[in-house]
């Protein structure tokens, strides 16, 4: 299809901006987003090509991001940094569907990705357009999935890549993947909103590529996951579409996407979508919950620590998808996290804490009577379950009692002999 008119305008004041220089906010501060002339766009056409290129063994368009390229970022191939992310499996949540009191609950696993979350999605996009500025150096603020991601998009392409985490605050399966994909990394004392400002202020003043959310390309990668759960569903649009709220720029994206969707008519019904917080990391549920503006948290807390974010920089654009959708802003707390963390693993499909959100909103929500349980839900799985082993096996151990959690479903090892007799004790 014929590349349409695209440009990027402020979120807070409707400005716009040619997209032949890097920027990432706006004169007056606000965040921007991509916009294009989607007249220029058949839907039904559209459709029928992504149906076509479901599938493909390779190439571009076999990532599940670039499927649906029309809609992304207009790079030329030899730019396209890849990794074929995407294709992520949509799970029926089995025990975890039970445990939340709904019948037709699904998984969208994106711990399925490449580097184990859903960041690829937006840093394939981010990293392209870092190669069409002719960018030699990419850096982004972490709690370890984007640094994590960025540093292997980085290496893939030959780009330099620097990292800003927080010491001491960033779980170990994630800071052995930055490491280990060659990313400088550089621990900061503070929290990752004293990082975010701390990598904002060194991209601006050395000319190195941001790649966090605020980057509006970024973003738009991230929009595929909607696209993806849509087709695997047969274009049949759920009631309720379930996910982390951290640093927002996922639910962002998955609001931005069903925007066009439903502009282009590909879509008719508009899934409502609900954004869960740790309620040690709660700005976003704060101001929906008191219909106040938009204030900090200034020491986030959660053992969820992806969305350990107390500063996110696209809570605007959350809120006016939110609202769009007539979804909801719910929070959970450390124990809520952790149980529906153990039924998601006990469901055989697993993922990391701040995944599952998802399910403990679910939960929450349906208890509440806000979700009905026959209702088609689709809660997104960010990240994979060996991000944060310490986690897992400290809740197992019962041994996160010093946080306040308790082990309700602990699957305990058990220490025995070598012996037969042993085993048949144990095993009944």
């Amino acid at each position: 299809m014929k590349n349409i008119n695209s440009w990027l305008e402020c979120v807070h004041c409707s400005k716009k901006y040619e997209l032949d220089k890097i920027r990432y906010l706006c004169d007056c501060g606000g965040v921007l987003d991509v916009k294009r002339d989607l007249n220029a766009l058949d839907g039904q056409e559209l459709k029928k090509l992504w149906e076509k290129r479901w599938g493909l063994k390779k190439g571009i368009e076999s990532s599940g991001v670039w499927r649906y390229r029309e809609l992304m970022l207009d790079a030329p191939d030899d730019k396209i940094v890849t990794r074929q992310e995407g294709n992520t499996r949509l799970y029926p949540a089995g025990k975890a569907g039970e445990y939340a009191g709904l019948k037709n609950f699904y998984l969208k696993h994106e711990g399925e990705n490449p580097t184990g979350s859903f960041k690829d999605r937006g840093m394939t996009c981010g990293t392209s357009a870092a190669m069409l500025f002719n960018a030699n150096s990419v850096a982004c603020a972490s709690t370890g999935n984007t640094s994590a991601s960025m540093a292997s998009y980085a290496a893939c392409c030959g780009l330099r890549s620097v990292i800003f985490i927080p010491s001491g605050k960033i779980a170990y399966g994630k800071l052995a993947q930055a490491l280990a994909y060659g990313g400088i990394t550089l621990q900061i004392e503070g929290n990752f909103d004293d990082a975010m400002r701390l990598v904002q202020e060194v991209c601006n003043e050395m000319k190195i590529y941001l790649l966090n959310s605020v980057n509006p390309f970024r973003i738009e990668g991230q929009k595929a996951i909607g696209f993806e759960i849509l087709q695997q569903l047969d274009w049949e649009v759920p009631d309720w579409i379930i996910l982390p709220g951290g640093n927002l720029g996922n639910n962002s994206a998955l609001s931005k996407g069903m925007m066009e969707l439903h502009e282009l008519g590909i879509i008719s019904k508009i899934p409502k979508i609900a954004v869960i917080q740790a309620d040690g990391a709660n700005p976003l549920y704060t101001m929906w919950k008191n219909k106040t503006p938009f204030e900090a948290v200034k020491d986030p807390d959660t053992i969820a620590t992806a969305i350990k974010i107390g500063n996110p920089v696209s809570w605007e654009k959350s809120i006016r998808g939110i609202k769009w959708s007539k979804g909801i802003v719910e929070q959970v707390s450390e124990q809520e996290i952790m149980d529906a963390k153990a039924m998601t693993d006990r469901a055989g499909i697993g993922a990391e804490p701040a995944s599952c959100c998802s399910v403990a909103g679910a939960k929450k929500l349906a208890e509440a009577g806000i979700i009905h349980p026959d209702e088609k839900v689709v809660g997104i799985l960010t990240g994979n379950l060996l991000k944060d082993p310490d986690a897992v096996v400290g809740y197992h151990q019962d041994k996160l009692t010093d946080k306040g959690i308790r082990g309700t479903f602990a699957n305990k090892p058990r220490l025995i002999k070598a012996r037969l007799e042993d085993v048949k004790a144990v095993l009944g």
